[in-house]
């Protein structure tokens, strides 16, 4: 399980050497591929080209999707950048994200990119929550007040990305691995198998947040 990659391909595989990735391993992130960082282009090469590699959809990537479907939806500075990037073959990688899912159930584990409201079977997940929930209240998308990860308590457990903090958030049933690679900090992944977390330090701050990560 791998946190927020934002194009930091090169700290991507860092880590997969750290974990020395073998032919039957699989590696599974958590969203938002693409967007912030400098090699977006890469990382999407590399989870189109192996099938060992796959991802639920994030927030950016999905900024991108609807852009790139109807042209209609006002883009970030940063996912427009990224837009630039891949324009040349923009085609392709729109077919490949939109082919992401929502959500990817792994046995006892449940990947989403930002979170699920309790309560709520999977199924009926919202994608606006599922990409972009932080807290619960009227505005799922606020950094201020009760974290829905504090209150769910889901029969799977679920590993999510998102909300960036220089360690992985744990709770009881959650566990974030967004890191904050590209604001600077490290790239984290999560080995189902040992319960162990592994991370590489970002090589450069790519991006500055909109606020500091704790």
């Amino acid at each position: 399980m791998v946190g927020d990659i934002h194009g930091c391909y090169d700290e991507l595989v860092s880590l997969l050497r750290q974990v020395d990735l073998k032919p039957a391993d699989r590696v599974v992130a958590v969203g938002d591929l693409i967007v912030k960082g400098p090699k977006n282009r890469e990382v999407l090469d590399l989870f189109r080209g192996d099938s060992r590699f796959a991802s639920v959809i994030g927030n950016h990537d999905l900024a991108l999707v609807r852009h790139w479907r109807d042209r209609s939806t006002e883009l970030k500075l940063s996912q427009r950048r990224t837009a630039d990037e891949l324009s040349e073959n923009w085609e392709t990688y729109f077919e490949y994200l939109q082919s992401l899912p929502y959500l990817i159930q792994l046995g006892d584990y449940v990947v989403v990119h930002a979170g699920l409201r309790p309560g709520v079977p999977l199924e009926q997940q919202s994608p606006e929550d599922l990409t972009e929930l932080r807290t619960l209240g009227e505005d799922r998308t606020r950094r201020v007040g009760t974290p829905w990860y504090e209150v769910y308590d889901g029969r799977e457990i679920a590993l999510f990305g998102h909300w960036p903090k220089r360690e992985p958030r744990k709770a009881k049933r959650a566990i974030g691995l967004d890191t904050g690679c590209v604001y600077g900090f490290s790239l984290t992944a999560f080995i189902i198998e040992t319960a162990e977390f592994v991370s590489v330090p970002a090589q450069k701050v790519y991006d500055i947040p909109r606020r500091q990560a704790p």
